[in-house]
């Protein structure tokens, strides 16, 4: 604790979805710190005992108002924010999933202040951080390798 304010005292294990609505992706506005205002892909923290992939699909719901069908991890990272003394106000691990929308109401909930399929194309007008940048390129080749991929023989 620097200022007796509380700080991490161990890393927090969260969760990301990167869905796709052709050439857009779904965007929340934080309405909680870390990145409060800002502009990102939904997810949130794992709860104890609870799997990865039913964390994105009730973060995603609890945000977004969409049920999802969770995909393959795209990445993971480490976010961590330092105060002005160097010690650690954030630190969390994130695994970010492909997901597909399967139903639901867009919507924003109680941990995002908005809601929105963004064009690819402007998604630097919502000062998203060059990482999500870099995870939604890289969750583009994911999503249309695994749209690519047969699901087994085909019968004649």
């Amino acid at each position: 604790m620097a200022d007796g304010s509380a700080y991490a005292a161990r890393p927090i294990v969260g969760v990301g979805a990167v869905i796709f609505d052709g050439d857009r992706v779904l965007l929340v506005k934080r309405g909680h710190e870390p990145l409060k205002g800002g502009w990102s892909l939904p997810g949130g923290r794992v709860e104890l005992g609870e799997t990865l992939e039913a964390a994105v699909v009730r973060e995603v719901l609890e945000e977004t108002g969409l049920d999802v069908a969770v995909g393959p991890v795209v990445e993971v990272l480490d976010r961590v924010r330092r105060a002005s003394d160097g010690s650690v106000e954030h630190h969390f691990v994130i695994i970010d999933y492909v997901c597909e929308a399967r139903g639901g109401q867009l919507a924003h909930a109680s941990d995002a202040d908005d809601v929105r399929w963004v064009p690819i194309a402007e998604l630097t007008a919502y000062h998203i951080t060059e990482k999500a940048h870099e995870v939604i390129a890289k969750a583009q080749i994911v999503s249309a390798a695994t749209r690519s991929t047969p699901a087994g023989p085909t019968r004649r």
